[in-house]
């Protein structure tokens, strides 16, 4: 029988901790994302170029990052490191696991963003008289950011979902933990959860709408 007695007060108190856990996760996506397109962008040339040792590293890279899962980087990073005398804080490995796992996905994205766009192009701007770094600049990067801006958005979302496996490595200030810490406290989890789940939805959904903004703006033409 149903006997559960809702105690939503006691986790609204809770709110202000919870907003404040949500801005840290949210920056925290938005570091990962950020280094993730600088790697991915490096990776992506590297499997572009003939020299077999930049080509197998970002091969691997990707093949890694794209096929093994996020908890075991993120245990790997603060757990395994930790037993080879390296130490990193929780946050740290959070970031750095889902950095890792996002240039790998993203770096497949811009590859295959790369392959959209016709090398004609390409040829067509150097007959012209422009440099290969004018070619790229001018015609082959905004093509291919108009090809990866909604693949980029999805991978801020997932970022951001991301960042609740810092719990398992100690993490308290983010939103998982700081409603975990609640959680602990009181045993109103299905409260706090609730709460936690409706701020991961409301973030989400914020992102999608910036970024819906932004190709209005930005492709209209």
């Amino acid at each position: 029988m149903f006997d559960y007695t809702f105690h939503w007060r006691q986790a609204f108190r809770a709110l202000p901790d919870m907003l404040a856990g949500a801005w840290v996760t949210f920056e925290t996506a938005a570091l990962s994302m950020i280094f993730g397109v600088l790697i991915a962008l490096a990776l992506t040339v590297m499997r572009e170029v003939k020299n077999p040792l930049a080509r197998g590293f970002a091969n691997s890279w990707v093949s890694v990052a794209r096929n093994t899962p996020s908890l075991f980087q993120i245990y790997i990073l603060y757990f395994g490191l930790g037993s080879m005398g390296w130490h990193v804080s929780s946050w740290v490995a959070l970031l750095a696991g889902i950095t890792f796992n996002n240039a790998g996905y993203l770096a497949e994205n811009f590859r295959g963003g790369l392959k959209a766009v016709p090398d004609t192009q390409v040829r067509a701007a150097r007959s012209l008289g422009m440099s290969a770094f004018q070619a790229y600049r001018l015609i082959v990067v905004p093509q291919l950011l108009r090809i990866v801006f909604y693949p980029l958005t999805n991978q801020m979302v997932w970022a951001v979902l991301m960042t609740s496996l810092g719990v398992i490595v100690g993490l308290n200030n983010d939103l998982t933990g700081v409603t975990q810490d609640y959680n602990v406290k009181t045993f109103r989890t299905f409260e706090f959860f609730a709460i936690a789940a409706v701020l991961y939805y409301l973030i989400a959904k914020a992102i999608v709408a910036v970024a819906r903004l932004l190709a209005w703006r930005l492709f209209r033409y």
